[in-house]
């Protein structure tokens, strides 16, 4: 006779594992907008670019932005440069609004 299969078990291994694929997911979406340099942005522009893409119905822009983004994968990203001329890290405040100097 078989073993009968504990199915809780493997259900909550299941969730914990999509849980840990989701978490992931958004880290990745977060350093994806850190290395293109989104990260300046405000998140009411962002917000905004983010919802004209998924909402636009042009081809023939998203196939520009499709290879845009290819060619920015294929040389490792953008150019490390740097944000400022003083050579701050940033110079934008956490609310993304420009830091006083």
């Amino acid at each position: 006779m078989r073993k009968p299969r504990d199915i809780d078990s493997e259900l909550k291994a299941l969730e914990a594992k999509a849980k840990t694929l989701k978490e992931r997911r958004v880290r990745q979406l977060g350093e994806l907008v850190i290395a293109t340099g989104a990260d300046v942005l405000d998140a009411d522009m962002l917000t905004g670019a983010l919802l004209g893409a998924v909402a636009t119905k042009d081809a023939h822009a998203k196939e520009g932005w499709r290879k845009a983004g290819a060619s920015f994968f294929q040389r490792g990203g953008r150019k490390t440069t740097a944000r400022s001329d003083h050579g701050a890290a940033n110079d934008t405040a956490p609310d993304g609004h420009a830091a006083s100097a």
